[in-house]
Parts: C-alpha cells; structure tokens; sequence
C-alpha cells in the first residue's frame, strides 16, 4: 500500500479507483491533476457529478436515464414507438443512438437473468415490458441482449412472456468473425 502524504489525497485516490477501469496509479494521477487544476474547475467537476447523480430519472415508459420523466427519445414524434427494441443497459441504448441507423424506440430491462448472481426475471423491466405490448401499439419487439448464457435466457423468458401477444418478435442479427475457419 502506498503512502500518501496528505489523508485527504489518500480518500480521492480510493474513490477514484472504485471506478471501472480505474487502478490506483490512474487514480492518484486523477486526483493529482485535479488538485493542480484551478479550484473552480475542480468544484464544477464535483458538483457535475452531484447534479447529475441527484437529477438523473428514469424514464416512465422505457427506462432510459433522463432529465424529465419522459425521455427525449420516447417523447420524439419522429421516432416508431411501434418498434421496440430490447436492452439490457442504458449504455446499449447510447450505443445503438451512436450508429444513429435506428429510428425506433427502447426499452431498457435493467439487467439479464442470472440465477448465478441472484437475478430473476422479477428483478427486471420484463413485466414492464409486457405490459406496454399489451397496452397496444407495439408492432415489434427486437431483442438485442448479449449472446451470453443470461442473455439467451432473457431472450427466451421473453418470447415466452410475449407469445400469443399480436406481435412480432426478431432478434438483433451479429456479426460473427471467422478468421479461424478453414477455407475452401
């Protein structure tokens, strides 16, 4: 452990490094940056953090992070709210928008089901999910979960929950490299 020369340097350092991909050398390096930098910007920096974790909500009909209870993608009236497409996570959603190719509307489970982790289909927005298909309007459901043990599962508990719903059910295509399959 290293020895730091201020404790208030020591606890920046440590919770800096809670976050992902942080170690402690990035984390000291973080923290030394940001105590070289003007007081200002550092209390902006801080209270950024602090707004956003305060007013961030979720939006009430697909889950994504927002500012108001609706967000802007649900609330624009260019989007397709009869195609849904089927998450895991908030950053899934901000993946997708980044190709900006799709056009249609989210919903956001919140997760996967994982037995192993203590993750059933109770503790995601599947219910949710039902229930906006069956609230009407919904033509489409692409599930675009992980390829992943959990994530077929999900996908399956899903289709299940949805069958003998007036929809149409796909899931997301993927690319899958084979540069170690011999060729002809």
């Amino acid at each position: 452990m290293t020895s730091y020369p201020s404790k208030l340097v020591e606890r920046a350092v440590e919770q800096l490094s809670t976050l992902p991909g942080v170690g402690r050398k990035t984390a000291l390096r973080l923290a030394l940056h940001l105590l070289a930098r003007p007081q200002i910007d550092t209390h902006t920096f801080a209270h950024a953090l602090v707004e956003m974790r305060d007013g961030i909500v979720y939006c009430k009909q697909c889950h994504n992070i927002s500012d108001t209870e609706l967000c802007p993608i649900c609330s624009n009236p260019k989007r397709d709210a009869s195609i849904v497409c089927v998450v895991q996570h908030v950053g899934d959603v901000l993946a997708i928008e980044n190709t900006g190719q799709y056009r249609g509307v989210y919903h956001v489970l919140g997760g996967v089901i994982s037995p192993i982790d203590g993750i059933g289909p109770e503790d995601l927005k599947i219910t949710e999910l039902v229930e906006r298909v069956k609230s009407g309007g919904v033509q489409e459901v692409i599930l675009a979960l992980g390829t992943t043990m959990e994530g077929d599962t999900t996908n399956f508990f899903i289709y299940r929950s949805l069958s003998g719903l007036d929809v149409r059910l796909s899931v997301i295509a993927l690319s899958v490299m084979r540069s170690n399959m011999p060729t002809r």
